[in-house]
């Protein structure tokens, strides 16, 4: 790859979106059907192609942008800046990490790190779906596997990339990896390096996929668990009092119609419940470990509608009541974030106080971040130094990531007159253009209260 000028660079941009333009205004109704057949597959090599002119910029900004200059990690702020979700972000900085040319520490240019899979999509043989099966195998090879034979193996699925559909390519590249680990060997860092749990969006009905790998000793570790709290009788939300510990009563074994799987589910809650109960997990931000839901009186009353909790999930109030039989109940009641007993002279922030940002700002403040209260911190948008008071009016949520712009960039937040934070980035980020976070406010973008001119 050869070095380009700025100039350069802009112009071949320039002359794309132009060509780009031409197309659009096509009219294809005078071609035939081999004729519109072949300008798809033409349409299709250049949109695998596009990823390839992308990975050196995202490896630039991961190589030379600091946060303060992106306004946070690199993956928020593509995301941000494209109007992508933060999983797409992510999984182009790894195909860029994996496809794009890299550099020794000393300079000296050097290959992709998968060079076969970056030339097939380079030339448009192969597409994201092809990259993401031959990205995930080897990945996932174990370390028995010798650097030369892995190479051969990318080498290889590359060209089987250029003749079959990902679907297939997948089936062949889980049968090679049978070939190159026939016996099955995986030492615990290979394991290790696959394990996770991933929770899903909460779909329409609230309810929320679960998806990952165990390590054998987790595997173990909740088949113990589930031996006792999802065998039959036990932990039954159906009845009157589930029984949690000890041994159900035969009635309760009888009449109970769930399915394994049922079982493991409400096994599972009724475990993380008790932990939770027992109080051994202390304090987490200044808070007891605790479900923090906040919902208003009226829903409360009628029984209907949808609390939100401290970690972004919806519940409906009738979770939340059955949820409070089993709480030490701490409720705070206040009107547009103003409480009597919520302004101390201590520069940390109250229990209270808290709790109380829970419930208005719901997690971070900084422009589109979607990091929940859970994983917040709490910001004096006025220096604390300044006043030697923690008044609630003057709190906000920061995640970690952000709240550091605030202490090593030079990011400012000040509060608006209708109680929101304002984030103003540097002059050279957005000129300056103060910004709020509407993310765990969406009802605010349907209204009319819309306007970000707000004199703070």
């Amino acid at each position: 790859m050869r070095s380009s000028s700025r100039e350069a660079i802009v112009a071949a941009y320039d002359a794309l979106d132009a060509a780009l333009d031409r197309v659009l205004e096509l009219s294809c109704d005078e071609l035939t059907t081999p004729e519109c057949l072949t300008l798809l597959q033409r349409s299709e090599a250049v949109r695998r192609r596009l990823p390839a002119a992308e990975h050196p910029l995202i490896n630039t900004l991961a190589h030379h942008a600091d946060a303060n200059e992106l306004g946070g990690k690199l993956a928020f702020a593509l995301a941000q800046r494209l109007h992508i979700t933060r999983a797409d972000a992510s999984r182009r900085i790894g195909d860029a990490t994996d496809l794009g040319h890299r550099r020794a520490l000393t300079g000296q240019p050097l290959p992709p790190l998968l060079t076969a899979t970056a030339e097939a999509q380079r030339t448009g043989h192969i597409g994201a779906d092809h990259v993401r099966v031959i990205r995930t195998f080897f990945h996932q090879l174990p370390s028995v596997v010798d650097p030369t034979t892995r190479q051969q193996a990318e080498t290889d699925l590359a060209k089987l990339g250029r003749q079959y559909r990902p679907d297939e390519l997948s089936k062949l590249a889980a049968k090679l990896t049978d070939c190159l680990n026939p016996d099955g060997t995986y030492t615990d860092a290979d394991r290790a390096r696959r394990r996770g749990i991933t929770l899903g969006k909460q779909d329409a009905d609230g309810m929320s996929p679960i998806t990952g790998y165990l390590t054998p000793e987790a595997r173990a570790t909740l088949d113990a668990v589930l031996a006792k709290l999802a065998a039959p009788g036990m932990s039954n939300p159906n009845d009157a009092t589930p029984c949690v510990s000890g041994t159900p009563p035969q009635t309760a074994i009888e009449s109970d119609t769930r399915s394994t799987s049922q079982r493991n589910h409400d096994g599972l809650n009724a475990a993380m419940r008790a932990l939770l109960c027992s109080g051994d997990l202390g304090q987490h931000n200044g808070l007891p470990a605790s479900i923090i839901v906040s919902t208003t009186l009226a829903e409360l009353e009628s029984g209907a509608g949808n609390a939100l909790t401290a970690g972004g999930t919806l519940l409906s109030i009738s979770d939340v009541i059955r949820l409070a039989r089993h709480a030490h109940h701490y409720l705070r009641i206040f009107d547009q974030g103003r409480e009597l007993g919520l302004y101390h002279t201590k520069r940390l922030a109250s229990p209270g106080q808290r709790i109380v940002l829970h419930a208005k700002d719901r997690g971070c403040t900084f422009p589109n971040c979607d990091v929940p209260g859970y994983l917040t911190e709490v910001h004096h948008v006025t220096d604390y130094a300044e006043t030697n008071h923690t008044n609630i009016d003057d709190l906000t949520f920061g995640c970690g990531p952000h709240h550091k712009l605030i202490t090593t960039g030079n990011w400012t937040t000040r509060k608006r007159r209708d109680g929101t934070t304002e984030w103003i980035p540097p002059p050279h980020l957005d000129h300056g253009q103060p910004r709020t976070n509407r993310y765990f406010h969406p009802q605010d973008l349907l209204g009319d209260n819309t306007n970000d001119e707000d004199d703070p």
